[in-house]
């Protein structure tokens, strides 16, 4: 049964850089279709980023040109490179993991079923 780790977060200031991780256990994650969502105290789930199996990614648009997502299915892991970070990006971070027809419908977190603990982001002074 395919589990979810995410590493990484923490706090930084603003127009700084993160790196975090999605270590897969129990299933090869390289089946999977892989997002990032993150959730702000009092709002929504939101799409970050997603990847699909054969590398195609789709990102949201309020971080375009600042996250980029990979998957290295050697090590069984998926990352998410954050530069350029804002106080807006300050959230709760998780991957999650589905099939890899879900990445067409990737910004919907109805369509995965695995999910990490998730990793705290904080951008701040």
């Amino acid at each position: 049964q395919l589990q979810l780790s995410e590493s990484g977060g923490g706090l930084v200031r603003p127009g700084g850089s993160l790196r975090l991780s999605c270590a897969a256990s129990g299933a090869a994650l390289n089946y999977h279709a892989v997002a990032w969502f993150r959730q702000a105290p009092g709002k929504e789930r939101e799409r970050v980023a997603c990847i699909s199996t054969i590398l195609n990614t789709d990102y949201d648009n309020s971080v375009r040109d600042r996250f980029t997502i990979s998957r290295d299915d050697a090590k069984n892991t998926v990352y998410l490179q954050m530069d350029s970070l804002k106080p807006e990006d300050s959230a709760l971070y998780f991957c999650a993991a589905g099939p890899p027809v879900v990445f067409r419908y990737c910004i919907s977190a109805s369509v995965f079923g695995t999910w990490g603990q998730g990793t705290q982001v904080t951008v701040s002074t």
